[in-house]
């Protein structure tokens, strides 16, 4: 049975979600997204000008490719969220959304409080909701509980590149989980989002790793390969740590010994 994301009734067979932000050119933006093997990509409303499609991200989005989604990066209130949601909506870009609550200019820190409420009204009205959130055990399962198709808990902040620092906090999380569980921001190298795999989360999303890189399209094929290797060792069961050695040979019975 082939082994697929299932993310609100539908299946991807990639677990790498790309963002388009920080790329040189929409050029290899779209070389990188054809090697990461994404089937998600998500775009921020605040990038899109709807007025100009020749030139607009979208234009260089295949979206029969590519399941769109756009996300509230920029809101730093759930009023601001909701409005960006609904404009997304009404400019025909679906009723997939990634919700993003920033109040916090410094650290790009989730609003937990703005983030809640405003999943809980865009999911009354139809949206299938992905919040970024704090690696918050608590938020996490009670979000899933008002109906978000997954939670994004973030590995450490936005951009910083030090893979995963809340790694307890998001162990309980997958723990718990009834939804999907994609690790989101602060992942820098392949090797985070293998880690993150081998952990049992469900996927991982990575932008500025990938777009920063000299080469972002070998960068690109680094994590589809790096995701791929994570889920199978999840899948393969890795070896318990253990405070002593223990010999993979056996001790006794060597030639020459009684």
């Amino acid at each position: 049975m082939p082994d697929t994301l299932k993310i609100a009734g539908k299946e991807f067979n990639s677990r790498l979600l790309v963002g388009t932000g920080k790329f040189s050119s929409p050029q290899v933006m779209v070389q990188a997204l054809e090697a990461s093997g994404t089937e998600i990509v998500t775009v921020a409303l605040r990038r899109i000008d709807l007025s100009r499609p020749e030139t607009d991200i979208l234009h260089f989005i295949d979206r029969n490719k590519y399941l769109l989604l756009p996300n509230t990066s920029g809101a730093r209130n759930s009023i601001e969220a909701i409005r960006l949601a609904r404009l997304s909506r009404e400019a025909g870009l679906g009723n997939w959304l990634k919700l993003e609550v920033i109040p916090d200019p410094q650290y790009l820190l989730p609003d937990p409080i703005e983030t809640f409420k405003a999943a809980e009204i865009l999911i009354k009205e139809g949206f299938i909701v992905l919040p970024y959130i704090n690696a918050d055990p608590v938020l996490a399962k009670r979000l899933a509980d008002i109906g978000t198709a997954t939670v994004m808990p973030l590995g450490s902040p936005i951009g910083s590149a030090k893979g995963i620092k809340t790694k307890e906090n998001i162990r309980i999380i997958i723990e718990q989980a009834t939804v999907p569980v994609v690790v989101d921001a602060g992942l820098g190298a392949p090797s985070h989002a293998t880690e993150a795999l081998e952990m049992g989360a469900d996927a991982v999303l990575i932008n500025t790793a990938i777009a920063v890189a000299e080469d972002p399209v070998l960068m690109a094929e680094a994590f589809r390969l790096a995701v791929i290797a994570g889920r199978k060792g999840y899948e393969a069961g890795i070896a318990q740590e253990k405070e002593q050695a223990e010999a993979s040979s056996p001790l006794v019975g060597i030639v020459g010994q009684k």
